[in-house]
């Protein structure tokens, strides 16, 4: 018997959705076109922002700009992205139009993206990153929607495992090009070659993701959008979401927090990304494998793992170790709790929700998850900035706490 196959919650959890409309037959490929071409574009995609992300602190600093404005740009952004995943989540229930709303969707990251290269102050560099996350937020559930429906039920952890692994190779080859080229053509070159990637991952998805065949008459029932009630364990995993998220800073900060902690040199600035491209190493590494697992036991249990990993890390950036082996394993660590909040988070929402609302869920969940993270980069900035670089990773410990506590007496 395969590890949690006869929990009796599982089953409860997941028999939900097991029979529901608008999922790949069971006997239907896990790994296909669909999942293909979105694993390629969102290795684009991520290969082109990630490359800016890793060096937009360092470029912060050199214009002058304080923690406080990359948590302001953070949050902002965060915001924009809050706001087009409710939209966006509408959307995603709607066949016919999701292929083309996510192709947009990633055109739009890469331009504005690109766009960071012209800036001269943190407030255009906070409007094009506002931009370019609001492109974000509006492919996220319509791309998740088309995933969902692409594969079979029984290897939809895999799949989104498979996916976040793809992405994150792009962001563990986005800054290591962008740590190779820093000294070599500087910042906003480095900014105008990330268009291309970005252009490209909008090309594959337009031209290579396809709506799935709806195999039963039932499926074509029309979404109730804002309408459907979304399921009480549902909405106690969204507060659970956004507690977390709450303390959940984005983790272009970690960048910054090295770079002082190594004493802000050129040398510095090579090495904190250095060690970003070790916190999207263990991301990619291990979202494969924590998908597998994610099929066979109770995802929630490895969320609470995952959240008590992040309290732990954020401890350790707490006391600010100069060491770059300290550095190395807390920035490894905080990979880790991307991968698995990634990968599990989706999954766990189509355990719980009907397909006729999946996409509006898939909408909520993430727009839940955006408002914590501009709470987190907004708040951690300030308490950087006003206080100390302690007290700020002292309040992601703290919230990161109770939220695998929350979690735990969930299941």
């Amino acid at each position: 018997m395969a590890i949690g196959e006869g929990n009796p919650e599982i089953k409860a959890s997941r028999s939900q959705a097991a029979d529901q409309i608008g999922t790949a037959g069971e006997n239907a490929p896990w790994f296909n076109r669909n999942l293909a071409a979105m694993c390629v574009a969102s290795f684009l995609s991520d290969l082109g922002h990630e490359m800016s992300t890793a060096i937009l602190p360092l470029f912060l600093t050199v214009i002058g700009a304080s923690p406080s404005a990359l948590g302001f740009i953070e949050g902002a952004s965060d915001g924009a992205a809050t706001f087009a995943k409710l939209m966006g989540g509408r959307i995603a229930d709607r066949r016919g139009v999701r292929q083309k709303v996510a192709s947009l969707g990633y055109f739009i990251t890469g331009l504005a993206t690109g766009s960071f290269s012209i800036a001269t102050t943190w407030v255009e560099l906070l409007i094009a990153r506002t931009v370019g996350w609001f492109g974000r937020g509006t492919r996220g559930p319509s791309r998740d929607n088309l995933l969902v429906e692409s594969v079979p039920r029984a290897r939809l952890g895999t799949a989104l495992g498979l996916h976040r692994s793809a992405d994150t190779i792009g962001a563990i080859l986005g800054p290591l090009i962008a740590m190779f080229l820093i000294h070599r053509i500087g910042f906003r070159a480095i900014f105008l070659i990330t268009l291309v990637p970005g252009v490209l991952a909008g090309v594959v998805f337009l031209f290579f993701v396809r709506e799935p065949r709806i195999e039963s008459a039932t499926s074509k029932a029309a979404s109730k959008g804002w309408n459907a009630a979304l399921p009480q364990p549902f909405r106690v995993f969204l507060a659970t979401v956004l507690l977390f998220g709450a303390g959940d800073f984005a983790h272009s900060m970690l960048v910054l927090r090295a770079a002082q902690l190594l004493g802000s040199t050129a040398k510095a600035m090579s090495i904190a990304v250095g060690l970003y491209v070790i916190h999207n190493a263990a991301h990619a590494l291990l979202s494969y494998p924590i998908g597998i697992v994610g099929d066979r036991i109770e995802r929630r249990r490895l969320l609470v793992a995952a959240y008590l990993l992040a309290a732990i890390a954020a401890s350790g950036f707490a006391i600010g170790s100069r060491n770059i082996t300290v550095l190395a394993v807390l920035f490894a660590l905080e990979g880790a709790v991307m991968a698995a909040q990634e990968t599990l988070d989706s999954a766990v929402a189509t355990d719980m929700l009907p397909s006729e609302s999946r996409g509006a869920g898939f909408g909520v969940l993430s727009a839940t998850s955006g408002v914590g993270d501009m709470v987190s980069s907004i708040v951690v900035g300030l308490l950087w900035s006003g206080v100390s670089g302690h007290a700020a990773f002292v309040y992601s410990a703290i919230l990161s706490l109770l939220a695998a506590g929350m979690m735990a007496l969930a299941i």
